[in-house]
């Protein structure tokens, strides 16, 4: 009786409507890593077409079984050492971590008419696919890069002087994601940060997209651009001396 309702992911969502009262579209969402980013972009759209007046987004990733760790483990994508080093030469592969996020989305003008505290603003959003690339797990620099390109609407992408990345800290994948950024944001004065909270505290898998939302809120809160764990010197296979992207290894004034 509780392994088949507590592994669909429907009756996870359905459960927190239910014991917060809610009757807003209750949505659960699987698109690997970036689910909770995904949940993000489909509040933001139902607060904008006024479906609803208030948004719960999130995830949360939970190791339960060894099933996964066993299978990671043996594609070679988990960390013998056990650090994630996004974008560093040494670069291994990732380490799991657990946890939960969420944050309480409302449009603006409603934030400010109730006089609620307001942390960050969502400029835009965006999503698509890679399509056809190398493989599975690997990434699409091109994609990429369209997908942050349309999020950025109408923003100069010169103005953005902190990203939060992905930044498993893999050898395959930190370049791809690196190439992407600095199409983007890699021309314009003064440096911009690439921030990874994997370094801190692991791979959040379902949650790890509202894990970096979360940093990168605050950080613009406190007007701060936290460090990054781990990092010595760039990975060989990344240019980063031809853009103005930068690992910040200890706090900057934002």
């Amino acid at each position: 009786a509780y392994s088949a309702t507590g592994n669909a992911h429907s009756v996870t969502v359905g459960r927190i409507a239910y014991l917060l009262g809610l009757r807003g579209p209750a949505v659960a969402v699987d698109t690997a890593c970036s689910s909770s980013l995904v949940s993000v972009h489909l509040a933001c759209q139902s607060l904008r077409s006024r479906e609803t007046e208030l948004a719960l987004a999130g995830g949360i990733s939970l190791i339960l079984r060894p099933e996964t760790q066993l299978a990671l483990g043996k594609w070679g994508m988990l960390s013998p050492t056990g650090r994630c080093r996004a974008f560093d030469a040494a670069a291994d592969g990732f380490v799991r971590g657990e946890g939960a996020g969420v944050v309480v989305l409302k449009r603006l003008t409603d934030a400010v008419r109730d006089g609620d505290r307001v942390i960050a603003v969502v400029r835009g959003s965006a999503i698509n696919q890679d399509g056809r690339s190398n493989g599975l797990t690997a990434p699409n620099a091109p994609a990429q890069a369209e997908v942050i390109t349309r999020a950025l609407g109408d923003v100069p992408a010169s103005s953005v002087h902190f990203v939060e990345s992905h930044g498993t800290g893999t050898a395959l994948g930190d370049p791809i994601e690196f190439d992407a950024l600095a199409q983007v944001y890699g021309t314009g004065a003064g440096r911009c940060a690439i921030g990874a909270v994997k370094t801190n505290f692991g791979h959040l898998e379902a949650a790890a997209g509202i894990a970096g939302f979360i940093k990168a809120a605050l950080a613009v809160h406190h007007g701060q651009v936290p460090p990054n764990l781990h990092f010595t010197r760039w990975n060989p296979a990344i240019a980063a001396e031809k853009s103005r992207l930068y690992v910040p290894v200890e706090a900057d004034p934002w």
